[in-house]
């Protein structure tokens, strides 16, 4: 019956208001930054919006681990990847400015892409590896103003809730520009919205904030470097997985 009920809700009262958020979300971005407010319409609008649609979709949110990150210091974020609902956790709860790398595939959303877009945020392309090279160029120029990015090395969704294979690019930009490294466990947003599907199931969503890894270029091989940042951040966001995702 709960089941039922929640379908009825969310149908008729949860989506026409988020679509109502998601086009004046979008508005606010693409007019603030045409404005020359980037700074900040790239990053508030977009708060607010993924925290309403958190409550929305009645989803409650718990947050560990603030405190190992400051407002004016720029950092690389990694993160698991489980559900697109991980954008809402991220964006609404994360309690920094950020940009996003993001699959080149969105940038097609009507409004929504080109608003993305104002607020200068990359499209990964990955259809060669110079394509891929620029794209990491474009997201190291939006590190600026005390920004931070925010990627998922594993480049797609999980199919079934556990970690995938994790690529390189985050990792290049963070030692290039000597930024450190935070890993961010994500648990429960594949409960509410599973790869492939549109059915939203209420439950609770978390997001573990682990502490920064020197990312500072050192002697020796620098792919061998990569690969070490690489495994001790993927180790680190393992470790907090839930059971079921281990």
């Amino acid at each position: 019956m709960l089941q039922i009920l929640y379908k009825v809700y969310f149908w008729l009262i949860a989506v026409p208001l988020f679509v109502v958020s998601t086009i004046l979300t979008a508005s606010i971005v693409i007019i603030g930054c045409s404005l020359g407010g980037e700074n900040f319409f790239s990053y508030y609008p977009g708060m607010v919006w993924s925290r309403l649609t958190c409550i929305l979709t009645l989803c409650p949110v718990k947050v560990k681990g603030r405190e190992h990150i400051h407002k004016k210091q720029s950092y690389v974020f990694v993160s698991n990847h489980q559900s697109a609902f991980d954008i809402f956790l991220i964006y609404g709860y994360l309690g920094v400015p950020i940009k996003w790398m993001m699959r080149k595939g969105l940038a097609k959303i009507p409004f929504v892409g080109y608003a993305c877009r104002k607020a200068g945020f990359t499209f990964v392309d990955n259809t060669s590896a110079r394509a891929a090279h620029k794209s990491i160029r474009e997201a190291e120029l939006s590190l600026k103003h005390n920004r931070s990015l925010i990627v998922f090395p594993e480049g797609s969704r999980t199919p079934d809730g556990h970690l995938g294979q994790f690529k390189r690019g985050a990792y290049q930009i963070a030692v290039e520009r000597q930024l450190p490294i935070v890993p961010l466990t994500l648990n429960g947003p594949y409960k509410v919205m599973p790869i492939h599907s549109w059915n939203i199931r209420p439950h609770r969503i978390e997001m573990i904030i682990h502490p920064p890894i020197d990312s500072q270029k050192k002697n020796g091989d620098e792919k061998e470097r990569l690969q070490q940042l690489l495994e001790t951040t993927k180790t680190a966001i393992f470790s907090d997985l839930w059971d079921e995702f281990k």
